[in-house]
């Protein structure tokens, strides 16, 4: 057998997930609702909306986040529904909407007058509340909002992979095993790490801890996008941004 490789990896902290009120308006299909922004600094437009939490309860879907203080934020769907709220001076927010009856892709956004600063994260929120809610941006680690097992996501662009999930509190390392390859990743305050592995990483399975994950592979990338699809034990999720495809395979939680 050949011995496990070793290698260090440079660790892109993901956001600690934070539960924090801010000043709300009342969701609007078409965008309009919501109280207006008054005296935003002009600096405001170029710094994009953080989505931290969402939390499902009951027919509710609850979300807050961080942004410039007293920016307008807009979360909007492909479907043209938008729903608003205005950051407090702390920059703190938090809006409701119902539980969607479809997968629903919001790309949050910072208002300023009639400039708009879009951020390159998609929010997925699935259907009914059920299934894994995610925040999707290409070229990074998928960054899960429900409850992360501990291989929260496997992305990949076609021509390398990211792992991503998250360590118990307080765990200084992470040994992570792909096959024959040993990656040592490094959790972050909140717990989270991830690593990309290089092309010598070819199996699927995936090993951390006493926890066995199969990557099911891409899938097709044919057909309606963005989608959501089951996938061997998880969820795979494909989109396209800057006209490449991207996938990210969910694991269910454990």
């Amino acid at each position: 057998m050949k011995r496990a490789m070793y290698r260090n990896v440079t660790i892109a902290a993901a956001a600690g997930l934070m539960l924090a009120s801010g000043t709300a308006c009342t969701p609007s299909p078409d965008g309009g609702a919501g109280p207006k922004q008054n005296d935003v600094p002009t600096s405001a437009w170029n710094q994009t909306p953080v989505i931290e939490t969402v939390q499902v309860t009951g027919r509710e879907v609850r979300l807050s986040g961080s942004a410039q203080p007293r920016a307008r934020i807009v979360l909007r769907s492909e479907a043209g529904a938008a729903y608003a709220a205005v950051a407090n001076d702390d920059g703190r927010f938090d809006l409701g909407m119902e539980v969607p009856t479809r997968d629903l892709w919001l790309k949050p956004e910072t208002q300023v007058g009639q400039d708009a600063a879009t951020s390159p994260d998609t929010l997925l929120i699935p259907s009914g509340g059920q299934g894994p809610i995610a925040v999707l941006r290409a070229g990074g680690p998928t960054r899960r909002l429900d409850r992360t097992p501990a291989l929260g996501a496997v992305d990949s662009d076609g021509q390398a992979r990211r792992l991503a999930g998250r360590a118990a509190q307080g765990a200084q390392t992470l040994l992570v095993k792909v096959g024959e390859v040993s990656v040592q990743a490094f959790p972050d305050g909140a717990g989270f790490w991830n690593v990309v592995l290089g092309p010598e990483a070819g199996e699927d399975q995936i090993v951390i801890g006493d926890q066995i994950f199969v990557w099911p592979g891409q899938g097709d990338a044919g057909g309606q996008m963005p989608r959501r699809e089951r996938a061997g034990e998880g969820w795979r999720v494909i989109w396209a941004e800057g006209g490449a495809t991207q996938t990210a395979w969910l694991p269910d939680t454990q």
